[in-house]
This record gives structure tokens, sequence and C-alpha cells, in this order.
């Protein structure tokens, strides 16, 4: 009965109870025989509790050993190498963990009852898919690590490897590039033949030149320069003549004298400059004549008398107007001095359009205790009065309180001085508000340019000052003058209708 309903986990459940109900038994509550009790002892006997022991011990080694493979995936997945599949060998796990599962659930039940027949789920598929996985990474990284214990090799390796590759991409653009270089080379190898025949012209003709300068190099030409120059300024007493040496000067008197020691300093000052002055456009070696050159002047004119003075301002000059033009080899012009008559007349310049003021710069040199110390001036700062006179008027912005007075020593000078003009006579050109003005201004000169009287006192203002400015201008208008007036004001001369003439 037991084998034919496959009770016997159930009957072995029982027995506890039934040895300890004495042998009545614990189903049916009947009592049973000796042969029933020996029946079932043979039933289960120590073969049956072995057999059950084997199931439980299968049982726990299947759990046991899952488990570990199962750990030992997780930690694997948890960590994964980089040359691993992980989203992979995680999906194998999750299968492997549902088989292992229903084969714990089977043996639980073969437990319960041992004459029950179970079937377990094989893992093969799943390991070998996991393993394969697993053995893959394992052999990349055996791999890398090869690569790595030999880094040298493998770069070596993948460097030519790498310029192989670039080789091979840019054949066709090395090959362009050979041809290219090629013939460039060729064309710096022509042109290095011609440069090196061109120096070598180059060093023939600069010997000929030398060889040409020594043949017309001569201090003739210089001492008839010098001597034309002394007798026009009237030194008659001497001149230049050529030493027996051939190569330099002497100076002697008209019967052959040596005339050195007789010289006075300022005949000696001024042979010395007659001598640089023909020096910047000559050369003391025959090696030296067209190189460009920047001339000093280091005050030229001491112990000169008033006439030397202008004759060297004069060819002072001569040599600015070579530099502004660029017709010789002097390429600036610095001058020092501490005349300052000689300054203003090396600095004098008539109007002219296209001078740039850009191409003269003036200086003064300071001296404030011991240091010395250099200030540019905008403009010429060596002027006359009566040009300092007229910059105040051609100023945009006057002293109302002083423009009378500027006013006044302008025609002062102009008329009554250099002109011989009676004032009077120009304030009878006017009637009316300007003839006030004008005597007010030439009643100043009369009083001797030191008291206005009060009677002629008028209070200046903006308004008043344009109708001084506009009678002052009237003025030169009247007498015939307004050219001087228009030289004067220069750039600040504006063309405006004549003061209406007395009716």
């Amino acid at each position: 009965m037991i084998k034919k309903l496959g009770s016997s986990d159930w009957v072995r459940t029982g027995r506890a109870f039934y040895d300890a109900n004495e042998g009545t038994c614990p189903f049916c509550q009947q009592s049973t025989s000796e042969a029933f009790a020996q029946s079932l002892n043979d039933y289960f006997d120590e073969t049956f509790v072995s057999d059950s022991k084997a199931i439980d011990d299968i049982a726990t080694n299947y759990a046991t050993e899952a488990a570990r493979i199962q750990q030992q995936l997780a930690s694997i997945i948890a960590s994964p190498s980089k040359f691993l599949d992980g989203e992979k060998l995680k999906a194998e796990k999750e299968l492997l963990d549902a088989r292992i599962a229903l084969n714990n659930q089977r043996l639980a039940e073969k437990k319960k009852e041992a004459s029950q027949v179970v079937e377990l789920e094989s893992l093969n598929s799943l390991i070998a898919a996991i393993t394969t996985l697993i053995d893959a990474a394992n052999a990349q990284v055996t791999a890398h690590n090869k690569m790595i214990a030999n880094l040298a090799t493998e770069r070596t390796t993948l460097t030519a490897q790498v310029w192989r590759f670039v080789l091979d991409e840019l054949k066709a653009d090395l090959t362009a590039f050979k041809t290219e270089k090629d013939g460039l080379e060729k064309a710096i190898s022509a042109m290095t033949a011609q440069i090196a025949n061109a120096t070598t012209d180059k060093v023939k003709k600069a010997a000929e030149i030398r060889e040409l300068e020594k043949q017309t190099t001569s201090i003739q030409p210089t001492i008839d320069g010098i001597n034309i120059l002394l007798s026009s300024f009237g030194f008659q007493g001497f001149k230049l003549a050529k030493a027996a040496s051939g190569s330099s000067y002497k100076l002697i008197r008209s019967d052959g004298s040596d005339a050195k020691a007789t010289l006075s300093e300022g005949e000696k000052t001024f042979v010395t400059f007659l001598y640089f002055y023909h020096l910047l456009k000559g050369s003391e070696s025959d090696t030296g004549m067209t190189t460009d050159r920047i001339v000093v002047f280091d005050d030229p004119v001491s112990s000169l008398d008033s006439d030397i003075l202008f004759i060297v301002g004069s060819l002072i000059k001569g040599l600015i107007d070579e530099v502004r033009a660029g017709t010789g080899n002097i390429k600036q012009v610095f001058l020092f001095t501490h005349n300052v008559y000689f300054h203003k007349e090396v600095t004098y310049v008539p109007r002219q359009k296209g001078v740039s003021p850009n191409e003269r710069t003036y200086w003064i040199v300071r001296k404030p205790g011991l240091v010395s110390k250099i200030d540019r001036c905008p403009t010429n700062p060596i002027k006359t009065s009566y040009e300092l006179l007229w910059a105040e008027v051609r100023k945009p912005e006057r002293s109302n309180l002083a423009i009378q007075n500027t006013l006044r020593r302008i025609l002062e000078n102009y008329f009554k001085i250099l002109g011989g003009i009676d004032l009077d006579d120009l304030c009878a050109m006017f009637d009316g508000k300007e003839k006030l003005i004008c005597r007010s201004l030439c009643s100043w000169v009369h009083d001797g340019s030191h008291y206005a009287s009060d009677d002629l006192y008028v209070s200046i203002d903006d308004s008043m000052v344009d109708s001084y400015l506009k009678v002052f201008r009237a003025i030169f208008d009247k007498s015939s003058h307004s050219a001087h007036y228009r030289m004067m004001m220069g750039d600040a001369f504006v063309e405006t209708a004549p003061l209406a003439a007395p009716a």
C-alpha cells in the first residue's frame, strides 16, 4: 500500500507517533500486531535512512556550491574588467539564478518525499556561456599585460604601424611634395650661384670705384673754392695753397710767406669753418666720398664779427636747403649756438607752402643747478618784440586789459617809428565811434606810451575788443598797408568786409 500510494514520507513521519502511542496506529487509532511493527521496521531499515541522509547531503551541497558560484559572479559583475561584457554576463547570471532556484525547490520536495522522482534542470549550457565570457576577458587581460610588460617594443611596433599608415595615406601628396621640393632646390642652387657671381662682380666693381676715386680725388677744388669765398668776402691778406706733400693745405700771404702764425682769432675760426664746409661735400679719404652724413655745427660763429656771422649763416642755410631737397649726402643738421642774432639769421624762413613744421625742431638747453636739461619748443623761441605783439593779436583768446596797449605799440612801431607817418592823419580817416577808438590808441603814443588820458578811457569788454580790432585792421586798409596786415596775421587772417568809408 505504501509503494502503491507513494506515501512513505507520510508514514515515516507517523512512525514517531506510532512508537510513542505504544503500538496503536496514530492515524486510525487501532491496535496493531507485532508483525505490523516488524513490517514497518523492515520497510524503514538503515538503507532507507542512509538514502534519506544522502538526499539531504546532496541538497545541502548543491545549495552551498550554487551560492558560491552566484557570489563569485556577483563580485565579478560588481567590479567588472574593461575587457568583460558586463551586461551579457549579468543576463547569463540571471538565467543561472533562476535555474538554481528551481533546482533547490525540487530538491526540497525530494527531501520531503524521498520516494518521489525529481529531475534537475541542467546548468551546463549556462555555465559554459559564462565560462566563455570570462575566458575571453582573461585572454584579453593576458594580452594586455603582455603588451604592458613589453611596452617599449609595443610602442616601437605601434609607431612603425602608424607611420606606415600615414605613408600609405599620403603617398600621392609626398610624391608631389618631393617633386616640388626638388624643383625649388634646383632653383635655389641656381640663384645661389647667381648671387655668388653677383657678389664677385660687386667686389670687383667696388675695387674699380676705389681706383677711380683715387684718380679723381684732389684737394685743388677745395683750395679753389675756399679762396673764392675768402676773396668774395673781402679777405685779401691770405689764401690757401697746396702743401709740399700734395695732400694737405697751408695758409700763405700774398707774397707767399706762411700766414698761420699771424692770423687773427676770427680769421682762424672762419677758415676752419670753410674747411669743414667743403669737407662736408668731400672726404678725408678716397673711400668715403659717397657716405651719408649727419652734420653738427657747434657754435660756428664764436669770435666772428657781424659781417662774417651773416656769411656763415647763409652757407649753413644753403646746406639746410640741400637737406630738405635731398640733393646731397647730408641727411640731418644739428646746430648749437649761444648767439641769438645768429640763431635768428639761420632760422629765418619765409612763409612757404609745402614746408612741413616737422622739418625743423627747436630746443633750449637749460642748466638748473648741476644738471643740464633740454626743453623742446613747439615753435622758434627767438622772436622780435614786434613779432610777439602780432602773436598776441593772432591769439583767439586775447587779454581784454592788454589789447589796447598791444595795438598801440604795433601802430607806434610800424607807422610812427618805421614809416614816419603822423598818427593824427590816421584818425582823420574815421568818423564817429571808430574815430574815438582810433584817437584813444594814438593819444597813448603822443603821451609817451605810459599814460592814458582820463577823458579817453573806455571800459573794455568782448564787444569793445572786437571794435578795437576792426578799427585796427581798418587803419591798415585805409592807409594802403593791408598787405602788411595780411602778412603779419598769417593763418589767422580772415577775409571780412571793410568798414564803410565816411560820407
